[in-house]
């Protein structure tokens, strides 16, 4: 692939909402965003297991997936969807997590392979600089 092609592919990511929680304003903000900056965005939906979302990440070759969580289980939905990924060898795929979660738990996160913690009020061009900056 040429250096002038692969600049032109337009980064994939996959928003999701993993568990019960049933508020997603927040995530379509951030999917609004990400595609205003010229990314592909397909969000799931409300109340994904994490095999739902590992599947829609592998089904659409995602390049980033974004998992959107209020509930307070962000400690058991993500390591299991890193865990996923892993497993179906796409590990390559970068995780980033947004939602309200306590700043104790991000080294833990980070630690078991998630590239960005985004709590309440991070500016949406700081995501979608981190996503570019991720992916590219």
């Amino acid at each position: 692939m040429s250096a002038a092609s692969s600049s032109s592919k337009k980064i994939r990511v996959v928003v999701a909402k993993p568990g019960l929680d049933g508020h997603d304003r927040g995530a379509k903000i951030i999917a609004r965003a990400l595609r205003d900056a010229g990314m592909e965005v397909i969000y799931t939906g409300l109340h994904q297991t994490p095999e739902q979302i590992v599947e829609t990440v592998l089904q659409e070759d995602a390049d980033a997936v974004g998992l959107s969580i209020l509930s307070g289980a962000h400690m058991t939905l993500v390591p299991r969807v890193v865990d996923l990924l892993n497993q179906q060898e796409a590990g390559d795929v970068v995780v980033t997590v947004g939602g309200t979660i306590p700043a104790d738990d991000i080294p833990e996160l980070k630690q078991l392979g998630v590239a960005e913690v985004f709590t309440p009020g991070a500016p949406t061009q700081d995501i979608v600089d981190f996503i570019r900056k991720a992916v590219g």
